[in-house]
């Protein structure tokens, strides 16, 4: 299913949202509405996608984001011959929802 910027904005309910990273340097979004997912594209039909983090929770920063996840599939069992695991090897990291936290000072 697709989530356009638009719809997201009217949500009544603020959603998990899970930031893909795919290559070096690109990211995916998806929200989680009710246990479905939703592959989240621009206004104009196209697919959300963009070349940092940063970029991609500044194009969140309005929404009503109950969540913020960064995952990252790996693919080190198939380079190095392994067989296929049942279960993923994904890195999942929560993200905060401040855009820019307050410095730490140590």
């Amino acid at each position: 299913m697709k989530l356009t910027f638009t719809e997201f904005a009217k949500l009544k309910e603020p959603a998990d949202v899970v930031i893909h990273s795919l290559e070096q340097a690109l990211y995916q979004v998806t929200v989680d509405i009710a246990g479905k997912r939703h592959l989240l594209i621009e206004n104009s039909g196209k697919t959300f996608r963009c070349h940092s983090l940063q970029q991609a929770r500044e194009a969140l920063q309005l929404l009503p984001v109950a969540s913020l996840t960064l995952r990252q599939q790996s693919a080190y069992d198939e380079m190095v011959g392994q067989p296929v695991r049942e279960q993923g090897n994904a890195l999942q990291v929560p993200l905060s929802l401040k855009q820019y936290p307050s410095p730490v000072i140590h």
